[in-house]
């Protein structure tokens, strides 16, 4: 009974033995199993931040690409538009617009902005008489900034030569009240005639606006006029404009004066000038009497260009009253059969007085009445500028004077027509004593 006791209590040491093995086996596997599933949420969860990494780097760089192939696609666009720009200049450069090794009379370069059904009236109108004279007067279009419309109206002619002016520079204004378009358009004229004459090396150059028609002998007129800037370096320019050109005020086509005034519109300088002027170029207001010196201009009694420039950087200032009735010469005249010896300096004050001195003076009051009244030339005089713009008041051409002279004067006298053929000379305090006529 003792023996089968002891036995008993053996076997159940045994078993407990290896109950407690297995607890202790079951207790590691279970904390060997628990480490493992904590290094694997720890690996999906690093997984999972790598992920989102990633898709945060993918979608920065998806937004990077977006934004090189839009630079790309504007790059490849401005690109696009130089290939053009220079193929047109390939295509209608200077060395295929002088041909036979001809020399050029003078580059014609029209003066553009933003107006470009303006410009393309402007372009038909000088194309009407340019084929014959192609050579002698190649033509450009000079745009002041990047209107899209405009640039691809000028790039649209064979016959001509596109250039373009960018300027950001801000304007800053010498005086209260100035409109930034007179700096604006003096930089751009600067620009473009540094680039005729020193670029092209072209010996002159004519200046239009891109709101210009022109007469069927425009082209004779300037090449008569360059042979008159070659012989007498007193004349500083030509130009095709009459402020005074409205059509009762005009008769005769073959008439031309020297003029103290500077006319613009439609004008030609030569290189020689032109080096003198563009070191000191002013920032708004070209041909200020202090860079004349003693020198003139010449212009026609009927115009050779017309402005029809409506709506401009003059805001239309006197367009109604001034320059919508100008008459554009309509006659084709033969240039190059006129003696313009006349015009010479030495030669023009002796004429000009001859003109003078076949006039009637008129005094008084009623002066209109009294002009209607002489079937001749007559003369008138004034004593001072508020005088003056009476007297041009009351016959209604320009009043206005600028840097001291009034519009088209020639020492100080102005001179139209009226009645159709008369002559009307407005004639100034000393321009007797100038022209050495002794006061009659």
């Amino acid at each position: 009974m003792g023996r089968w006791s002891c036995d008993f209590r053996y076997l159940l040491i045994l078993v407990a033995v290896a109950f407690i093995y297995t607890q202790v086996k079951l207790f590691s596997t279970q904390s060997e199993y628990a480490d493992r599933v904590a290094d694997a949420v720890e690996a999906e969860n690093h997984c999972r931040s790598q992920m989102r990494l990633l898709i945060e780097q993918i979608g920065t760089h998806q937004e990077n690409i977006v934004g090189l192939e839009e630079k790309v696609k504007r790059q490849e666009q401005e690109c696009e538009r130089l290939r053009a720009v220079v193929q047109d200049l390939e295509k209608k450069g200077v060395r295929s617009l002088i041909q036979d090794a001809q020399v050029p009379v003078a580059a014609v370069v029209i003066m553009a902005c933003n107006r470009a059904d303006y410009l393309e009236r402007t372009i038909n109108s000088i194309l009407k008489y340019h084929s014959s004279v192609a050579v002698k007067f190649p033509i450009f279009v000079s745009q002041d900034g990047s209107n899209a419309d405009v640039r691809t109206k000028a790039m649209g002619y064979d016959q001509l030569t596109y250039m373009q002016h960018l300027d950001y520079e801000p304007v800053v204004t010498e005086r209260p009240g100035e409109l930034i378009a007179y700096y604006k358009i003096a930089r751009h004229y600067k620009w473009a005639l540094d680039q005729l004459f020193y670029k092209h090396n072209f010996d002159r150059v004519i200046i239009l606006e891109d709101d210009m028609e022109i007469a069927p002998d425009f082209f004779d007129y300037f090449e008569a006029g360059a042979d008159l800037l070659d012989k007498d370096k007193s004349i500083m320019a030509i130009s095709s404009w009459n402020d005074n050109g409205q059509k009762q005020f005009v008769r005769d086509p073959y008439t031309l004066y020297r003029s103290d005034f500077f006319p613009g519109l439609g004008w030609m300088l030569t290189k020689p000038t032109w080096d003198e002027l563009s070191p000191k170029w002013p920032k708004a207001y070209p041909f200020l009497s202090e860079n004349h010196k003693g020198r003139q201009f010449i212009r026609p009694e009927v115009c050779r260009t017309y402005n029809f420039g409506e709506h401009g950087s003059s805001l239309g200032q006197f367009f109604q009253q001034y320059l919508k009735p100008i008459k554009l010469n309509d006659v084709q005249v033969d240039w190059k059969s006129i003696d313009l010896s006349y015009l010479m300096e030495d030669k023009f004050v002796k004429h000009f007085a001859d003109l003078l001195k076949n006039t009637k003076p008129l005094f008084g009051n009623d002066l209109v009445l009294k002009t209607n009244n002489v079937n001749g030339d007559v003369r008138i005089h004034y004593t001072d500028q508020s005088h003056f713009e009476n007297i041009a008041r009351q016959f209604g051409i320009f009043e206005e004077w600028k840097d001291g002279v009034p519009r088209t004067a020639y020492k100080g006298i102005v001179v139209f027509r009226y009645q159709t053929s008369k002559r009307v000379f407005l004639v100034g305090p000393n321009s007797l004593q100038q022209l050495g006529i002794q006061n009659s």
